[in-house]
């Protein structure tokens, strides 16, 4: 350990001097030597470490009655290894001598106190604070590294609260301590050393609006808690208590990583000697240092918990009849569902297009966080009315300048499930957004919500692209879905080559007068005969099926993916003033909740008492352990341009995987 002052002796008189458990502070013994003196001999009490610094390559050690030279560059350090009882009850001599004579020409005396005073932290990432002598002043990643984590406070643990625990300068609710990091302030000594001493916690300026510190003094009632760190406060004299060797402090986290913040913040605590100086001189400083949790997606592999839809009454009467479909499905798979009444979502039934679910972890809690999109429609009060609440987080970003496009909706925000690209492991997946053809100038998503995403860097963003589609979102061609054979998951990608050779085959078969819509009432039945005959739609999958090989080329080089991983599932589009859309509903666009599936139904042409395009379906994914479970949205979605996984959203179990572990 370097260092941290020095201290200049005299011959004439005592001098007095602090020395910090665990810090080594450096002797002067050159400065003030009597005439004729060519070497130093130091003794110290049994508290006092003494040892020496010099360069072995220059000189040796002496022994017997030899003692130190003072012509060569030989420092003296001490260092205690316990507080002091009382004031200057350490003392350490240093006797200076003429060669060959025993005799000392002069001596030095100096007193010191012992001072205990350390700033403590989860640094080892166990969930509990542990004294360390350690490296505190770092942050470093992955399975050995070292470095506390804080949770953005962004739940909001009171009721009588009106917005996030992180806008509140009091504590509402001694819950709220439990989204908060403990970190402990050791300050044991002499109390009348702390008459002339005092002990400032402090917060760099640039932290002060990302960190909040609130004091513990020992009670169990809010006044106990006050906010003595934050936006409105860069430093706190500490009011420490006679005989107080311990003080208890609570730290939370106030704004997410960003482009304009990596995340980590600092805090530190310096003992200051504030007695007859004509200024404050600091001692020591010990200072500590935290990452922000980073939000985080769960991709289709992670277990569904809760399964939010929309009710919602338009010309075609309610949804009555898919709600019901839907809750049949959330029974199966023992997922709890939610449903968001027309008072609240306004009409507005795409609330997979209004928010995303993540969630934040320290090594002692983690919580659900809702990402709300900035597309701001009939959904736009839900998310913070209704799911923000205790334990339950909430973030925003909003586009500055400018409403938001198609493609901030988060339909167009997905993420893969664990992959290995290369060498290059993400433990956590990678977050996929839909954008513009590279440098074509088209629609992408708002710059905040990408910078947004990057900044958490434990999901590195892929960019692919969506905007030849109307809508413009990726889970109109993909999907995820879980697999209990080694690779864990497959790439679902809509496939207008697969559909149409299906259809090809089956007019092969003698079936090319078997209608695509039969049962449907409110749509004209086109047969495998006429859509196999009609050019334009032809032309369009070509086009479509361009676009989408694009994107798995792209998937496949940033995901590490093979041929085996992906499976084609048969969809057609067609063209509307250049854009793509759905020509039967887009069956990639489902919900996954474990191993059942809810898939839109497609309404292919009946073959044999049974829907061919559902059967194709079933052979691609049965065998992988999946139940598909068709539910028909043809009329309260699909033709309102969106389908099942656009009307539903789903909050997953979070990752066993500890985000700090990986090395982005």
């Amino acid at each position: 350990m370097a260092p941290q002052r020095a201290v200049r002796l005299s011959l004439k008189k005592p001098t007095y001097a602090v020395c910090v458990v665990g810090a080594e502070t450096y002797v002067d013994v050159h400065s003030n030597v009597p005439r004729g003196a060519e070497t130093f001999g130091v003794s110290g009490d049994s508290g006092v470490k003494i040892s020496m610094a010099y360069d072995p390559a220059r000189m040796t050690e002496p022994t017997g009655k030899a003692r130190w030279p003072l012509n060569a560059k030989v420092d003296v350090i001490m260092s205690v290894d316990k507080a002091s009882k009382d004031l200057n009850d350490l003392k350490v001599t240093v006797s200076y001598f003429k060669p060959h004579d025993d005799d000392a020409l002069g001596h030095s005396v100096l007193y010191l106190t012992g001072i205990d005073i350390s700033l403590d932290v989860d640094i080892s990432r166990k969930g509990q604070v542990k004294r360390s002598r350690g490296d505190k002043k770092t942050w470093r990643w992955g399975p050995e590294g070292h470095g506390a984590v804080l949770l953005v406070n962004c739940d909001r643990d009171s009721p009588r609260s009106r917005q996030r625990d992180l806008a509140n300068s009091h504590l509402m609710t001694l819950d709220d301590l439990k989204d908060m990091s403990p970190m402990v302030l050791t300050c044991d000594g002499p109390d009348k050393f702390f008459d002339s001493h005092k002990l400032v916690l402090n917060v760099p300026f640039s932290d002060s609006k990302k960190v909040g510190v609130f004091c513990a003094r020992g009670g169990n009632s809010l006044s106990d808690y006050k906010q003595v760190l934050g936006p409105q406060h860069l430093s706190y004299k500490v009011e420490r208590q006679p005989g107080e060797r311990n003080i208890r402090f609570y730290v939370e986290g106030l704004t997410f990583p960003d482009a304009d913040f990596l995340g980590l913040v600092s805090l530190s605590v310096s003992l200051v000697d504030v007695g007859n100086l004509p200024e404050e001189v600091p001692l020591f400083t010990d200072t500590v240092a935290f990452r922000m949790s980073p939000w985080i997606m769960t991709p289709n592999t992670q277990l569904p918990l809760d399964l939010y839809v929309c009710s919602v009454l338009d010309s075609n009467g309610s949804n009555e009849k898919f709600l019901k479909d839907i809750s049949d499905l959330a029974l199966k798979a023992n997922c709890k569902l939610i449903i968001c009444p027309w008072v609240e979502n306004r009409n507005d039934r795409w609330i997979q297009d209004e928010i995303e679910f993540g969630y934040v972890e320290a090594p002692h809690k983690y919580f659900p966080v809702v990402f709300d999109s900035p597309r701001d429609r009939g959904l736009k009060d839900f998310p913070y009315k209704k799911i923000l609440g205790p334990d339950f987080g909430y973030v925003t970003r909003e586009i500055p300048f400018a409403g938001a496009s198609g493609l901030d909706s988060f339909g167009n925000l997905d993420v893969s499930p664990p992959v290995t690209v290369g060498s290059k492991e993400y433990p956590l997946g990678r977050i996929l957004i839909g954008s513009s053809f590279p440098k074509s100038g088209g629609r992408r998503m708002a710059k905040v919500v990408r910078d947004f995403l990057k900044a958490q860097q434990v999901q590195e963003p892929i960019e692919l692209y969506s905007d030849w589609l109307s809508v413009g979102h990726v889970d109109e061609f993909l999907s995820f879905v879980p697999t209990s054979d080694q690779k864990g998951f497959r790439l679902l990608l809509a496939s207008p080559s697969v559909c149409l050779q299906l259809f090809r085959e089956k007019k092969k078969e003698g079936y090319g007068e078997a209608a695509q819509f039969d049962g449907l009432k409110h749509q004209v039945k086109r047969s495998i005969n006429e859509m196999l005959a009609d050019r334009s739609l032809q032309s369009d999958s070509r086009y479509v099926q361009k676009c989408i090989d694009w994107n798995r080329e792209v998937l496949k080089r940033e995901l590490g993916l093979t041929e085996r991983d992906i499976v084609d599932i048969p969809q057609l589009f067609f063209l509307r003033d250049s854009y793509a859309e759905a020509f039967f509903p887009d069956m990639v666009n489902m919900v996954v909740l474990g191993k059942y599936l809810g898939i839109p139904k497609p309404f292919g042409p009946i073959i044999n008492g049974r829907c061919c395009l559902e059967e194709k379906v079933r052979s691609l994914l049965e065998p992988l352990g999946l139940h598909c479970i068709f539910i028909n949205d043809y009329l309260s979605y699909h033709k309102l341009m969106g389908e099942i996984h656009c009307g539903t959203n789903v909050r997953r179990e979070p990752f066993s995987f500890k985000w700090w572990h990986m090395v982005p």
